[in-house]
């Protein structure tokens, strides 16, 4: 690994291991064996830190929306929206411990509010995509046009993010079985209300 793979990875760990508010640039270069000043030659601030953290040191819960954008209609929809709700599950289990600090202050939720719109990511972004993904399907026929796919999109990651809070303040680590049976069975409650009727 190089020094900036090395600094996300000690930012990844201290961050799941005290969260976010408690992380330091200095301590995150510490931890990683380098300069805070090299730490800076990679990185703007801790907020792109984070957001390198979420999508290098996390599941890949974006990409696999954005590969099912572009592949809307060619799998079976029951497998795709079961693929983006166990993604959710990895995503939001392996987030979770870290993000929560950012509600620790209003100072610094603004100013984590205000970073992540400058850079066009926040916690909006995965709703709007699987938003996106069912209104391809909505357009190819594969799901019933009335459905609403903001709020179908909201209750597919909603469901999957209050199980993510609810293993962490349980301090409970799920078994694969038990996640691979909770995204199935998340995704046919989903379809039932979601499928084109005859």
């Amino acid at each position: 690994m190089g020094s900036r793979e090395d600094i996300v990875a000690a930012a990844a760990s201290i961050m799941r291991e005290q969260g976010y508010a408690r992380a330091t640039t200095k301590e995150i270069a510490r931890a990683a064996g380098y300069s805070e000043a090299l730490l800076y030659k990679h990185f703007k601030d801790k907020t792109e830190i984070f957001l390198c953290v979420l999508t290098e040191e996390n599941p890949p819960l974006a990409a696999i929306v954005e590969e099912l954008i572009g592949t809307a209609g060619e799998q079976p929809i029951e497998a795709n929206i079961t693929r983006i709700v166990r993604g959710a599950l990895d995503f939001f289990l392996g987030s979770f411990p870290i993000g929560v600090s950012v509600f620790s202050t209003k100072e610094l939720l603004t100013a984590h509010r205000e970073r992540l719109a400058e850079v066009g990511a926040g916690p909006r972004n995965p709703i709007d995509g699987v938003a996106l993904y069912l209104s391809k399907e909505i357009e190819l026929g594969r799901v019933n046009p009335d459905a609403d796919p903001q709020a179908a999109a909201s209750l597919l990651l909603g469901a999957c993010f209050h199980h993510a809070f609810l293993c962490t303040y349980e301090a409970v680590e799920p078994e694969k079985s038990t996640l691979d049976e909770l995204a199935t069975t998340l995704a046919r409650t989903a379809l039932s209300g979601l499928r084109r009727l005859p």
